[in-house]
């Protein structure tokens, strides 16, 4: 086995470069799913088992490619531990090895060799990359130049994507790390960000959708705020809907609001529905179930940086859908427990700065929220609170009416809800620190 281009490897007698043919692809079934079997090397801890599945999960949620684990199968990839990181170009027939030794287990690194496997070259060896990048040949290592040659790829009509997990980094390969030595120079723009090995990208994933011909009805939305719709909002969304939106922050949080929803009602919204996951699959915990119904939803706050979205529509009855938008929060949760406390980071050590902060405390119908605080201690302004501050919203949006503005030391008052939710939203900025809040909630009867 020879390795070209530093992670493929190349069969004798076996381009590397372009995958002719769909004896080349990885076979789909008659459901439309593209299975790749796959083993694991047991020389594979428990914690890169987690992470490579995790890895695969990806490909299952946005794509119609699924990694299953091999029973009987003649063509399968037989993942290893072996030295170095490193993948065949596409379906090659029998049993084809893919390498991720301990250094290559991270998320993006994964799914790099992953989609080499399904037939994918590097983004900066494409036919088309001298109209958007320069490949810098004095600041090449010698005798690595091979590494930057360009191939007669099949583009799929898909434009140049900077972001791609399959992009080299500025300086691969390079003569020196110091930062006048790049051999990758993007292209009008000199400091646009190449190479991440964060996760698939969005044109990764459009990419393996057409090249699958996958019809999937799948988005991914990385970037720190956003926004989402149903199809064909405002007009009624399509029968037989079965979409998924796949929120992944690098970090933080995610803070979702939705803006207008209008879905079809059916018992225990059998029918027509939206749910909402606390995670980047199906498999996690559910924030929202099966949300049916015209009238206003509560937000949504993550555990973690990624929240996925699951639209289901039956082929009756349809209405307008629904458009929500995101953007990170550092901590927060949605709180729909009876009673419990909310605490500013830290507390009752001293909050960190530069945070942003969102609860959203939802009682169920009939019932209000009652808030007492029962310890304050912000950084004090003249200038309306400018500085740090807690915000508190009569409903669970920030264009609910605003209870109160509040920082320092001052006593705040106890606060009930006129409705069924109470929004807190709280900010430090990068100066002063002090130990924060502490408050009590809980759901009373509505007079």
């Amino acid at each position: 086995m020879v390795i070209h281009e530093g992670d493929i490897a190349v069969n004798v007698g076996r381009s590397a470069v372009k995958c002719n043919g769909d004896k080349c692809r990885w076979s789909k079934n008659d459901t439309g799913t593209v299975n790749v079997p796959y083993t694991l090397s047991s020389e594979f801890k428990l914690a890169d088992v987690s992470a490579i599945r995790s890895a695969m999960q990806d490909f299952s949620t946005l794509t119609c490619v699924q990694f299953t684990p091999r029973t009987v199968e003649l063509d399968y990839l037989q993942i290893i531990a072996g030295s170095g990181c490193w993948s065949l170009i596409g379906k090659v027939g029998g049993r084809q090895s893919l390498s991720l030794d301990t250094e290559c287990v991270g998320r993006g690194t994964i799914q790099h060799e992953l989609n080499h496997a399904l037939g994918f070259i590097h983004e900066q060896s494409r036919s088309d990359r001298d109209d958007y990048i320069d490949i810098i040949q004095g600041n090449i290592i010698p005798g690595t130049e091979v590494n930057f040659l360009k191939y007669d790829s099949n583009n799929l009509g898909l434009e140049y994507d900077y972001s791609s997990v399959m992009h080299y980094g500025r300086y691969a390969f390079s003569n020196s790390l110091w930062a006048d030595t790049p051999t990758i120079v993007p292209k009008p723009d000199a400091s646009k960000p190449i190479g991440q090995r964060y996760g698939l990208s969005t044109l990764d994933i459009a990419k393996i959708n057409k090249l699958y011909q996958c019809g999937v009805c799948r988005t991914l939305l990385s970037n720190s705020t956003g926004s989402l719709t149903s199809s064909n909002y405002p007009n009624n969304y399509l029968s037989n809907n079965n979409c998924l939106w796949l929120i992944r922050l690098p970090s933080n949080q995610i803070f979702l609001q939705f803006n207008a929803f209008d879905v079809v009602s059916s018992p225990a919204c059998a029918s027509d529905y939206l749910r909402i996951y606390d995670g980047s699959s199906r498999s996690a915990p559910v924030l929202l179930d099966r949300a049916c119904g015209a009238g206003q939803l509560p937000p949504v706050i993550s555990s973690g940086n990624t929240m996925l979205l699951e639209f289901i529509s039956d082929n009756g009855t349809e209405a307008t859908g629904f458009t929500a938008s995101y953007s990170t929060v550092t901590c927060g949760a949605t709180l729909t427990s009876t009673m419990g406390n909310i605490s500013s980071p830290n507390y009752p050590s001293n909050y960190p700065p530069s945070t942003d902060c969102a609860w959203v405390i939802t009682a169920p119908t009939g019932f209000v929220v009652s808030l007492n605080m029962t310890d304050f201690d912000v950084e004090y302004t003249t200038r309306n609170c400018a500085y740090d501050y807690l915000l508190v919203f009569n409903g669970p949006k920030t264009t609910s009416p605003l209870i109160g503005r509040y920082c320092g030391k001052s006593v705040v008052p106890s606060i009930t809800s006129s409705g069924s939710s109470l929004l807190l939203q709280f900010h430090s900025d990068n100066a002063i620190q002090l130990k924060g809040f502490l408050a009590k909630y809980a759901f009373v009867t509505q007079n």
